[in-house]
């Protein structure tokens, strides 16, 4: 079996990086790459994309890659306690860190505001207090510093506009 890419954030590590190991490694491996590369601290977790749980670190890369790879997120706090505010309405939940931005606003928009597919579709979060609308595939763990694990959202109408043709006016 050829290398496996590594698709990360984490702590410290907002874009997603990309590194590649050999199949036989183990997440301790990779663990330890990455601690050293970004400075991030022993005590890190790691995480696999939308898991709840921390990745048992004497696992082989191989027993959980796919032929695209693997995503994962390196960070310090278990969970994320996120805030989700919509119409005056405040709801909150626990999330891992390799958690998604898109995964976090389904669950908001559609179980716990009960909106359509369609209806949350024109919706986007927003980190409450700024104009920042991190794309949907971001870890929710890359918008923290390790040092505070929680995040507030507002959950906010897209703002999209539609036959401006910006000639002639």
């Amino acid at each position: 079996m050829k290398s496996i890419d590594l698709f990360y954030q984490g702590e410290g590590v907002g874009e997603i990086a990309h590194i590649e190991l050999e199949p036989d490694a183990t997440f301790a491996i990779l663990k330890g790459l990455l601690a050293d590369k970004h400075g991030v601290a022993s005590d890190a977790m790691l995480f696999l994309e939308d898991e709840d749980e921390p990745i048992d670190e004497a696992v082989l890369l191989k027993d959980r890659a796919t032929a695209k790879g693997l995503k994962v997120h390196i960070h310090r706090c278990r969970h994320i306690e996120v805030t989700v505010t919509f119409n005056n309405e405040t709801v909150e939940r626990r999330f891992a860190p390799g958690t998604t931005v898109a995964r976090v606003k389904r669950w908001a928009a559609e179980h716990k505001f009960g909106m359509s597919d369609e209806e949350a579709g024109e919706h986007v979060l927003q980190i409450a207090g700024t104009h920042d609308r991190p794309a949907p595939g971001t870890h929710i763990g890359a918008l923290t510093d390790g040092k505070v694990c929680g995040l507030a959202f507002d959950l906010v109408a897209d703002e999209r506009v539609n036959g401006a043709s910006g000639a002639g006016a």
